[in-house]
């Protein structure tokens, strides 16, 4: 008799046990792991970017992007696959480094230039990276400004190298972005050049 009552009990805890750790009992259907879509905050932003014509800088623009990335909740920062029109163009050029004044919404369309002149006065390229996109995410000039501000530009002074946006930097995107896909107004073009 007890062993009647405990096999079927003993049965249930061990499918039990195998789901808690990811196997399933014989005959359940098999389970996936959530896509970046199932998994992305509702009201988060995606905005692509493009950095094929970003030629050296290429690296130095993915390392600004996981900043970002990494810094920021409500918008992210992906590649754009072939065939999708990007948000954020990124050139290497031979000027200053500048950008349009965002905020640039799903659709909308700036570019940042990845200006030699900039990293051949000793320039970090990631740090002019991270602060380009910022501009593409709304954030203006902070000048002068000490190395902790990522908008100080130049004034940061060439040894400077934090790439990291400060807690007021991070708080403005947030909020630039905190509507989600709908958001604020477009940009205005505004265009943002960083000479010291």
């Amino acid at each position: 008799m007890l062993r009647r009552i405990l096999t079927p009990l003993l049965i249930t805890l061990s499918a039990l046990a195998m789901t808690l750790v990811g196997v399933a009992p014989a005959g359940a259907a098999p389970v996936h792991a959530p896509t970046a879509e199932q998994v992305r905050p509702a009201a988060q932003t995606v905005l692509y970017y493009d950095s094929s014509q970003a030629a050296e800088y290429t690296s130095a623009v993915a390392a600004a992007v996981n900043v970002w990335n990494s810094s920021v909740g409500n918008v992210r920062l992906e590649p754009a696959p072939a065939g999708r029109r990007a948000e954020i163009r990124v050139i290497a050029d031979d000027g200053w480094p500048r950008a349009h004044l965002g905020p640039v919404r799903p659709g909308g369309q700036v570019t940042v230039w990845m200006g030699r002149q900039g990293t051949a006065q000793g320039y970090d390229a990631v740090r002019i990276a991270a602060h380009e996109l910022g501009h593409s995410l709304g954030l203006p000039d902070a000048k002068p400004g000490p190395c902790s501000s990522l908008m100080s530009g130049s004034t940061g002074g060439v040894s400077c190298t934090n790439p990291n946006p400060n807690a007021s930097e991070r708080s403005r995107v947030e909020a630039n972005y905190g509507g989600g896909a709908a958001g604020q107004s477009a940009p205005d073009g505004q265009i943002v050049v960083d000479r010291g």
